[in-house]
């Protein structure tokens, strides 16, 4: 059996892999990113792309940042592609240290099997359907 990398019937392994990189690049994950967004009534935390171990700082930043101002908090994950451990201790976290009950919206389905396994879904309030009032940033001071 011959999968992706193995070179074909007339090629030879030196051919393929001086011409890998040009006929199939390899496909990097979506860096993760995390942007705190304060509301008149509650804190949204914004997850995208890869949440993993190099996003460490910033969750700690981001819980910090959303203790601090002792609103709800609310996470939308709608564009995360990816969550190891790191991302799961980072909801435990804010579960924990919230006054209130975090919210976790539009979860995409690899984050959601990952809160039933870890069952940190039972921390938080999983929503499909944002029903809450509209979000409403607090413009920040000039």
């Amino acid at each position: 059996m011959r999968d992706g990398n193995s070179p074909s019937a007339g090629e030879d392994a030196a051919t393929t892999e001086a011409t890998a990189p040009e006929a199939a690049p390899a496909t990097a994950g979506e860096p993760g990113a995390v942007q705190v967004i304060v509301g008149t009534d509650r804190t949204r935390i914004v997850l995208s792309g890869e949440v993993d171990a190099d996003l460490g700082p910033e969750l700690q930043e981001a819980t910090a940042e959303a203790e601090q101002r002792g609103l709800p908090i609310e996470v939308d994950a709608h564009h995360v592609t990816f969550m190891d451990s790191s991302g799961v201790a980072f909801l435990a976290r804010l579960s924990i240290r919230s006054e209130h009950r975090v919210r976790l919206l539009r979860v995409p389905p690899t984050v959601r099997f990952l809160l039933e396994v870890t069952r940190i879904g039972e921390l938080l309030d999983v929503v499909d359907e944002d029903d809450a009032a509209p979000f409403e940033p607090v413009d920040p001071p000039a």
